[in-house]
């Protein structure tokens, strides 16, 4: 197997900005971050990182910074900087890239070093126009460097455009995330917020969360984490030679002399059987020293004087004893790293002598419900909303493995939103459950830029459930963003919620429950939607298209929710969510 070559990322963050009115483009922020952090989080992965332009205090020291000469020279003089700057193999990929890129991804940046290589060893992001982006670029090092040493002796570096590298051919790859921001408009249409399909909202989740720290602690306290390393056995089981049926433990072959002693499960008392001897023995109860087998009461006769023990006409042969070990040894990894923490797998865990493990998690999550409408206990004021969600989202939650640490109720203030996200309150999530839409769905959102919030998903194309929002505050915190709505609220929370706790719990995702949607064509619109469903004699499922957005009485009674795909015909396979 051949060694994969080492990575190198060149970040040019200097030039004038001057369809900007010379602003200083990678400090300007999408999203709660700055177009050079977006850099250099899609290439953190990479083995060296370079930034070529202004020294900035604030980078961590691991980052090369180095300055072209003249300064504001362009990109192929602040190219020949960064290589200066730094020592790499001759086969090492560096992936040439502008800090401001604010949809650049790790995705893409390894999809253009993947297609880099002896063969062709220069490959050219082109995007969705079909424009190449040549500031979006892998590059073999010893191609990339001799390009640009053969130019610099015929003409010069100052002020060269990149085109003059590329006059000896490349290789291009259609991906996304290739829009730069340029002017003032394009920065705009940056900071609007994609309108997400379900499927991509949640790879965003998962791709953007960082897993919590793994601590050690005890299975049967830690419903709801997920295991951090394998689970491995501690004992054997069974710890010795047991027997699996009511019956007779035997020495050798029959006939055999039966004893007086009976041998029951949990004895310790030491026993040794002769050739050609039995003794009665029940289920659980560990053979004596000696024992061959152990044969069920309803394939043996006791007859005789003295009373013998035989096998009767036509039985089978067999032996039920479960010998040492037989379902695992010491050291059997009876679970995987990102296996939740669920009661079937702490009983497996006593079972093989585990106590404790190193876990993620439970997720710790409050809850908070908003809107001076809104009334938890108490008569109704005149246009007062009862809380009809509020007291069963932490079983909910629960339900998708976050412990609820506290469950509040936030009223309409205008420091409010910034107060409660900012709080230190020791949880890893907050949901809040109103304000994502209209009015005070601003105020929400501007809380979430004033904190410098990273925004993953603001819209998702759903219905219910499109004005959802899933960001994360600097301090890692994760925020959940639920309709107002009972019905939205809810489907929205189990739709979305297991990729969170998925997410931060480094949890193997399980595959989608599927099902056949008989009416999906009579139900279906130009995006997702959301239905409660009950299933069929023939197994289908059938989508009840009147239910009710402001209370969860289209839920009683129904298994399941489909998501029922846009345009869907009949009969279409859509994921089902369980509500039981």
């Amino acid at each position: 197997m051949n060694a994969h070559p080492p990575t190198c990322a060149l970040i040019l963050a200097g030039g004038r900005g001057t369809r900007m009115g010379g602003v200083d483009k990678p400090g300007l922020v999408v999203h709660g971050h700055r177009l050079l952090d977006i850099a250099l989080a899609a290439t953190a992965h990479l083995g060296t990182t370079v930034v070529v332009g202004p020294h900035r205090d604030d980078l961590d020291t691991g980052v090369v910074q180095t300055q072209e000469s003249p300064i504001g020279g362009g990109p192929v003089s602040a190219l020949w900087a960064g290589l200066n700057a730094v020592e790499l193999a001759d086969d090492a990929v560096v992936v040439v890239l502008a800090a401001d890129l604010p949809h650049v991804s790790r995705g893409v940046v390894d999809s253009l070093i993947d297609s880099t290589s002896h063969l062709g060893p220069v490959t050219c992001a082109v995007d969705e126009n079909n424009r190449t982006q040549f500031l979006l670029s892998a590059w073999i090092f010893h191609e990339l460097r001799e390009r640009i040493a053969t130019l610099r002796e015929s003409a010069g570096l100052d002020n060269q455009p990149m085109k003059k590298l590329l006059t000896q051919g490349f290789s291009t790859l259609h991906v996304s995330g290739t829009a730069d921001c340029d002017t003032p408009e394009d920065l705009e249409r940056a900071r609007e917020l994609p309108r997400l399909t379900i499927a991509g909202a949640r790879a965003a989740i998962a791709e953007s969360l960082t897993p919590l720290r793994p601590q050690r602690a005890v299975l049967a306290e830690s419903y709801g984490a997920t295991l951090a390393e394998p689970l491995v056995a501690q004992g054997d089981l069974p710890r010795s030679s047991v027997s699996a049926m009511d019956g007779y433990a035997v020495a050798g072959d029959g006939p055999w002399r039966i004893r007086q002693e009976v041998r029951v499960a949990g004895s310790d008392a030491t026993l040794e059987l002769a050739d050609g001897e039995a003794i009665r023995i029940a289920t659980g109860a560990h053979l004596p020293t000696g024992a061959s087998a152990v044969i069920r009461d309803e394939h043996v006769v006791a007859d005789g004087t003295p009373t013998l023990l035989t096998l009767l006409p036509n039985t089978p042969q067999r032996n039920d004893a479960r010998p040492q070990g037989e379902d695992w040894t010491v050291g059997f990894t009876i679970a995987p790293a990102g296996t939740p923490v669920t009661p079937v797998l702490v009983s497996a865990a006593t079972s093989g002598e585990v106590v404790e493990g190193l876990v993620r998690g439970p997720v710790r999550a409050r809850v908070v419900t908003t809107g001076d409408e809104i009334r938890r206990d108490g008569p109704l004021r005149e246009g007062q909303t009862r809380d009809s969600i509020g007291g069963i989202l932490p079983l909910l939650l629960g339900r998708c493995g976050a412990a609820c640490i506290s469950d509040t109720h936030l009223r309409d203030t205008a420091d409010g939103f910034e107060t409660t996200l900012g709080a230190d309150d020791g949880a890893d999530l907050i949901v809040i459950v109103g304000a994502t839409g209209g009015g005070a769905a601003d105020e929400m959102r501007s809380a979430l830029d004033r904190l410098g919030a990273h925004t993953v998903v603001g819209r998702v194309a759903s219905r219910p459930g499109g004005s959802q929002i899933t960001a994360v505050l600097p301090t890692g915190k994760v925020v959940l963003g639920l309709p107002g709505n009972p019905y939205a609220a809810v489907t929205t929370l189990l739709t979305m919620l297991p990729t969170i706790v998925s997410a931060l719990t480094g949890r193997t995702p399980l595959p989608p429950l599927l099902g056949i949607v008989a009416n999906a064509a009579e139900v279906s619109s130009d995006a997702v939607r959301l239905l409660p469903v009950t299933q069929t004699d023939d197994g289908r499922w059938h989508a009840d298209p009147s239910v009710r957005t402001s209370h969860l009485a289209g839920l009683i009674s129904k298994a399941a929710f489909a998501l029922v795909p846009a345009s869907a015909p009949d009969n279409v396979v859509a994921e089902l969510v369980l509500l039981g």
